[in-house]
């Protein structure tokens, strides 16, 4: 069962992953330029500087920490939103004709890269409709993911070999990213609330 676990979460790491890697930096761009001051504190506390080069530097980095997940819930946040709020009550988990039906406007309105980043973040967060959210990420015309030039993962670290202040550092910043998660998991839960509630 662990071991399956296991594989599912580096599957859905690596599409998220190329999701990022498919992206173009207009596409990073502007999901950073519509960044609130929040989001944008948020940020800045994975990436060294806030640009697409600064993002994909973080997520590279983030891979293995959760750092790559918040990232993502934080420059997607804003086309979750949209999303759950054309879902309305089918926001928790969507049918794959549900979900082909709000994409289009999605991606009018935040860009293919972020859309697909967003749908990759949900896989990667466990979401209930994971596997059609993966199909869409593997098969839909439009969101398809480029395939993966064999996506190299990133090896597991051995962290022993870490100093005292680097394993530190490291637990600090899976701390920062596990907050960031759970804020981002909040915040999705009070505007799917919400939907319900109109």
């Amino acid at each position: 069962m662990a071991v399956n676990q296991m594989k599912n979460r580096m599957q859905a790491l690596g599409l998220l992953d190329r999701a990022f890697k498919a992206a173009s930096d207009e596409e990073l761009s502007a999901a950073i330029d519509a960044l609130g001051d929040d989001h944008r504190e948020g940020l800045e506390s994975f990436v060294d500087e806030v640009s697409p080069d600064g993002v994909r530097a973080g997520v590279k980095a983030g891979r293995i920490d959760g750092g790559m997940e918040a990232i993502a819930a934080i420059v997607t946040d804003a086309a979750l939103a949209d999303c759950i709020e054309q879902l309305g009550d089918h926001a928790d988990n969507p049918s794959s004709d549900q979900l082909r039906e709000v994409m289009p406007g999605i991606v009018e309105r935040h860009n293919l890269g972020i859309s697909r980043i967003m749908l990759a973040g949900t896989v990667a967060g466990e979401a209930p409709a994971s596997a059609i959210i993966r199909d869409l990420l593997k098969n839909d015309e439009t969101l398809q993911l480029p395939k993966a030039e064999e996506v190299e993962i990133a090896p597991l670290i051995d962290t022993s070999k870490r100093s005292a202040d680097e394993q530190a550092e490291l637990r600090e910043k899976r701390k920062a990213a596990k907050k960031a998660k759970q804020e981002a998991e909040r915040t999705r839960r009070a505007q799917a609330a919400a939907a319900r509630g109109r």
